[in-house]
């Protein structure tokens, strides 16, 4: 991708819940929820977000009902389907990362058409996690190591996504809706240093006014990766710094 831009990760909870409280079915939530994504993806180019990864599927999520799997199964389909020559015109690229082995071969398709049509892209990374779990994806590149101990950075190569042509960067911003405060084995090895926003809107509610806010939040913070925070160094590092701060910079 081209400049330096954000990379932000989210969790889309909340769809099922949403639909409950409207006395709806769960379904209706996750189709409400596709609507979040694009305005998510939209409002994402205009904040300086350069890779936006969407936890869309868990490989704990085959442990629902299965009208429920079928239908979401059937939106990523059609979501693709409709969006992917959307998203080449508009510089979007589109990788869908997670086990495939398992999905409707249709939707594997769709999936493989969607990634060769907009795969020229270079304005925005839209990354779709389906059938994804991080732990998994860790023992998968722990099991592809080949003697010696790797670097960090050889070991994220070994963890990027077999249908990933190049490593992403690090996730910056984890954003997860529902009101739950969890990662859910999302990202975990690219969330080492994430800023983490938590709130309580339902994704199908999520706009990108909530997105704005996120961001905003993630540019107050200080990201200091284990080093001493700014003030303490003008002070003069550890000798000025209060207890409390040594212990944080220990942790």
């Amino acid at each position: 991708m081209k400049g330096t831009k954000l990379h932000v990760a989210i969790i889309m909870d909340g769809n099922g819940r949403w639909a409950v409280s409207r006395g709806r079915p769960r379904t209706a939530g996750h189709v409400a929820g596709v609507e979040a994504v694009r305005r998510a993806v939209e409002a994402a180019r205009d904040l300086g977000v350069g890779t936006l990864t969407l936890f869309a599927f868990s490989s704990d999520n085959w442990k629902r009902p299965d009208m429920e799997v079928r239908a979401l199964m059937r939106l990523f389909r059609s979501y693709l389907t409709a969006e992917s020559a959307k998203c080449a015109e508009n510089g979007v690229r589109i990788s869908v990362i997670g086990r495939r082995d398992r999905l409707p071969s249709g939707l594997v398709r769709v999936i493989e058409e969607a990634e060769r049509a907009t795969a020229r892209a270079d304005r925005f990374l839209l990354r779709i996690a389906v059938d994804y779990s991080a732990r998994d994806a860790i023992l998968r590149a722990a099991a592809r190591l080949r003697g010696g101990e790797p670097s960090r950075e050889a070991f994220a190569r070994l963890l990027s996504d077999p249908h990933e042509e190049r490593p992403v960067p690090d996730v910056d911003l984890l954003v997860r809706t529902g009101g739950e405060q969890r990662l859910s084995d999302f990202l975990l090895w690219e969330c080492a240093y994430a800023e983490l926003v938590f709130t309580d809107r339902m994704w199908p509610d999520f706009s990108g006014a909530d997105l704005a806010d996120a961001v905003r939040e993630f540019q107050r913070r200080e990201r200091r990766f284990g080093a001493v925070p700014v003030a303490e160094k003008q002070r003069g590092g550890l000798a000025a710094a209060p207890r409390s701060a040594l212990v944080e910079v220990r942790s």
